[in-house]
């Protein structure tokens, strides 16, 4: 064997045995390519602004009077208390009689008209608002905190998707962004 050979032989050894030791000494340790999640928590929006409550109301109204006076009340109530009168009695009692039934039936022909006007009511449908204080009505998830290990270290973080099973890693930072998968052509 020359000295040449033997040289050889022992720089390999060398490289052999140094590169068998490399990850003891932590050379070749590379950073994690992921984080792992140890538990995501989703964080809700509950309603607490106030806001205005709205719902459909029927609603009853007077309906509108074209007669205020009661005038065609009080002249039918006049002419059927006038013939009623006139057919009591004879000579100038009868014309008596006729006239104090006018009057009668014309204010007892205005009487009803006024009641029958004030039951008459029109009904419609409206919208009504209330302004109402916040009602803890669920308005969905906001977000997520999410609870991982990178390495040794422990930490939480708050995100916008749950990330799922792990958090990508690059140059020793979480990468908290969705990654759009990558077309395949």
């Amino acid at each position: 064997m020359g000295k040449a050979m033997i040289v050889g032989v022992v720089c390999g050894a060398l490289g052999l045995a140094a590169s068998g030791m490399a990850p003891a000494y932590g050379l070749d340790e590379r950073e994690p390519e992921y984080a792992d999640v140890l538990a995501v928590q989703p964080v809700r929006e509950e309603g607490g602004a106030p806001r205005d409550a709205c719902r459909e109301v029927e609603v009853s109204r007077p309906a509108e009077v074209k007669d205020q006076q009661q005038i065609a009340g009080t002249l039918i109530g006049a002419v059927a208390g006038g013939l009623l009168g006139s057919q009591v009695g004879s000579g100038s009692g009868k014309k008596l009689a006729a006239v104090a039934g006018a009057v009668a039936g014309g204010y007892a022909g205005n009487k009803i008209q006024e009641t029958l006007q004030a039951r008459n009511t029109q009904t419609t449908t409206e919208t009504r608002c209330d302004g109402v204080a916040g009602n803890g009505y669920d308005y969905g998830v906001v977000g997520y905190d999410v609870k991982y290990r990178l390495g040794q270290e422990v930490g939480w973080v708050r995100m916008d998707h749950d990330p799922g099973a792990r958090i990508p890693v690059r140059n020793g930072r979480l990468q908290l962004d969705r990654e759009e998968p990558s077309p395949v052509w």
